[in-house]
């Protein structure tokens, strides 16, 4: 069974200034030299007609890792990410996985004006197939995201209040 994953945000902007932000392709590439973490990059920025794909890599450095993890998957922790928007819809998906363990996470990202800005909302879980310590993993993973996410989230504020 997945680790739920939830997450919610408040941004001082209104939802169409934040997607706005988010079908920039400056902003992606912004926002994963910021908080992406070592080798962080992105991969593509497709816009088929109404749908927005962007592919990113991201990375969490072993050395900010528990031993639980590093025990199991030694090194770095190399994340592959997709978030998938459309034009005019309040709510993406996003998926991710890590390269050379059997964890995924997946979700949905649900934007809502809340009259003095937005809120973002993120709905998710994380499933780690490893016998035994898969639970332990999972958690550590969402606690992972959790951080990396509180860290997008005032990285998106401010690069919208700058640009």
């Amino acid at each position: 069974m997945a680790t739920p994953l939830a997450y919610t945000a408040t941004y001082s902007h209104s939802a169409d200034v934040v997607r706005a932000a988010i079908a920039s392709e400056q902003y992606w590439k912004d926002r994963l030299a910021e908080v992406g973490g070592p080798g962080a990059r992105l991969e593509s920025f497709e816009l088929t007609g109404e749908v927005l794909t962007v592919r990113m890599v991201q990375t969490i450095a072993a050395s900010e890792l528990p031993g639980s993890i590093t025990s199991v998957r030694p090194g770095d922790m190399i994340i592959p990410r997709t978030e998938v928007y459309t034009a005019g819809s309040n709510t993406g998906t996003f998926e991710a996985h890590v390269d050379g363990a059997p964890a995924e996470v997946k979700g949905t990202v649900t934007l809502t004006e809340n009259g003095s800005g937005t809120t973002a909302t993120v709905e998710g879980s994380v499933h780690v197939a490893v016998p035994l310590f898969g639970k332990k993993i999972e958690a550590v993973v969402a606690e992972k995201l959790l951080e990396l996410l509180a860290s997008e989230a005032t990285f998106t504020d401010t690069w919208i209040s700058q640009h």
